[in-house]
């Protein structure tokens, strides 16, 4: 298959909320953004799905020079083949790819985080790069867009945490502020063991909060000459913020279980933001 069509495949398996926002771009958009999603996807696996740690850091090793061959023009993986074409078109930065696999690199020397600064700096680095990356594949007239991009980045990591809670948990990770447990009276070990309790509900009620307080500070950030361009971005908003909806509606029964929208509904959510602007 040739690399665009790996990219799609990669995307399309991953049933992910972010591909049903890339449809509605025109063509030479949607390859580039779904070689940055698939790139996005394959270093996040290599921490996923590699049990032995070294194997994992020396993957990360092999993507870093992957990129540095790429911004030479001399990719060797379907995804870098696909991306490399698309680097000067969106003048996307080079160091940004590097800065997400940092960030992938992040998950294998901490597991916890003291607090939301500590959490912040993660997240721009797995998200907040992501956003700002999009937004120039999207197209960005006022530079304030990658403030918006950035912000948004870090709503969708945060809505993607509380998601994630107990499949974290399950692999030994809590992304939860160690000092906000403190904060609520919830021990490590509730999270763990995924206990849910009254003391949990009002933890994740914070984190509900505090995520759509950031979502609504992205939108006031999007200048108005680029909300057309970045529909995409709007799309992805509102795909995240139902299913954070759905979330809190359903008591953050997220310890054992993962909560999800239908395909359905995703589209209907994209089509509907689409059509609105």
């Amino acid at each position: 298959m040739s690399p665009d069509e790996y990219c799609q495949e990669k995307a399309a398996q991953s049933g992910s909320s972010f591909y049903y926002s890339f449809l509605f771009l025109p063509q030479e958009k949607r390859r580039a953004i779904t070689a940055l999603y698939a790139f996005c996807r394959e270093v996040d696996d290599v921490v996923d799905d590699c049990t032995d740690e070294s194997v994992a850091r020396n993957k990360l090793i092999w993507w870093r020079q992957e990129i540095q061959a790429m911004l030479k023009n001399n990719p060797s993986h379907p995804v870098t083949k696909a991306l490399q074409p698309h680097l000067q078109t969106y003048q996307l930065d080079g160091a940004h790819f590097l800065a997400i696999i940092d960030g992938m690199e992040m998950d294998l020397n901490q597991n916890r985080y003291l607090d939301f600064i500590g959490l912040q700096r993660y997240c721009w680095h797995v998200a907040g790069v992501v956003g700002v990356l999009s937004a120039s594949i999207f197209g960005i007239k006022n530079p304030q867009t990658k403030q918006f991009a950035e912000k948004l980045g870090l709503a969708f990591q945060l809505t993607n945490i509380i998601r994630d809670v107990g499949e974290d948990a399950r692999k030994g990770r809590i992304y939860l502020p160690v000092n906000e447990l403190q904060q609520f009276n919830v021990p490590a070990s509730d999270i763990l063991n995924a206990r849910h309790s009254e003391q949990f509900v009002a933890l994740m009620q914070f984190q509900y909060e505090r995520t759509q307080k950031l979502y609504d500070e992205a939108f006031a950030l999007l200048p108005d000459e680029d909300r057309r361009a970045q529909r995409t971005g709007l799309i992805m908003a509102a795909i995240y913020r139902a299913l954070l909806v759905e979330i809190q509606q359903d008591q953050f029964q997220v310890l054992k279980q993962r909560i999800s929208l239908t395909p359905i509904r995703k589209l209907w959510l994209a089509w509907k933001t689409y059509v609105r602007g």
